[in-house]
């Protein structure tokens, strides 16, 4: 009866910021466990290296513009009559003290963690219903933030405020979508190795891991394990949840 809830073998995947960090560690899961995975980067070498290393098919992208949004749909849909499962990771961040936080640094954030999920999950709505049947619904996680949750330690204004964002257009895309047969649900990850946490945990990564109550930091299989729970069978009666995967440091702190 249990057998196959987290299965994904035979589905066809998309995930933004798929060529590091958290992006390229959902990918490279979801490919392990069987699915067709395309993966979109800024940089050509980096979607060319997840091709070789993992068999995901790369697609350059710079996702903070609509223009870049639409023709990596239109890309999807030459190749793909439907689309189960859309990841929306790409993202940036910005530090910066209160008084010197510039004004191009909201733009930025904003524009590559808020935007461009919305806008490339509206241009591959056609695909994403393609690939949806009444049992087995197709499926968008965005990938949110516990600092989306709580306050952050660090000056990322616009890195904090566009993460909150994520997570109620998350909500809202859940109500939206749920009668077209589409599930929306938000991983909200906490600390992660990663590219954008590498200085931070350089500088304080013991202090970090201590600050959660099981003593680490999140390992590729915590992140990967949440994806394939909800992309899988047993995430199907899921949507509009926000899950933070942190150690309990958002829910215990």
């Amino acid at each position: 009866m249990h057998q196959g809830l987290f299965d994904v073998e035979g589905k066809v995947a998309l995930v933004t910021g798929g060529t590091s960090g958290i992006g390229e560690m959902i990918a490279r899961g979801l490919a392990e466990a069987g699915a067709r995975v395309y993966v979109a980067g800024r940089k050509a070498a980096a979607c060319a290296a997840a091709e070789a290393d993992y068999g995901a098919t790369g697609i350059p992208a710079d996702l903070s513009s609509e223009q870049e949004c639409l023709r990596l749909a239109a890309e999807i849909a030459e190749r793909e009559d439907g689309l189960d499962l859309l990841v929306n990771n790409a993202g940036a961040t910005w530090g910066a003290p209160l008084e010197e936080f510039p004004a191009h640094a909201w733009d930025k954030v904003l524009d590559l963690n808020v935007k461009a999920p919305f806008f490339l999950t509206r241009a591959l709505l056609p695909l994403l219903e393609g690939a949806a049947t009444p049992d087995d619904p197709a499926r968008v996680i965005n990938i949110g933030s516990i600092d989306g949750l709580r306050v952050p330690r660090l000056p990322t204004y616009s890195y904090s405020a566009s993460k909150a964002a994520v997570h109620q257009l998350t909500r809202v895309l859940a109500r939206d979508l749920g009668p077209r047969g589409i599930t929306v649900n938000a991983i909200a990850p906490g600390p992660f190795p990663s590219r954008m946490m590498r200085a931070t945990l350089a500088d304080a990564g013991e202090e970090i891991a201590a600050a959660s109550p099981l003593g680490r930091i999140g390992r590729a299989s915590d992140v990967v394990g949440a994806t394939l729970f909800l992309a899988g069978a047993a995430g199907s009666y899921v949507t509009g949840a926000v899950i933070p995967v942190d150690g309990g440091i958002s829910t215990t702190g």
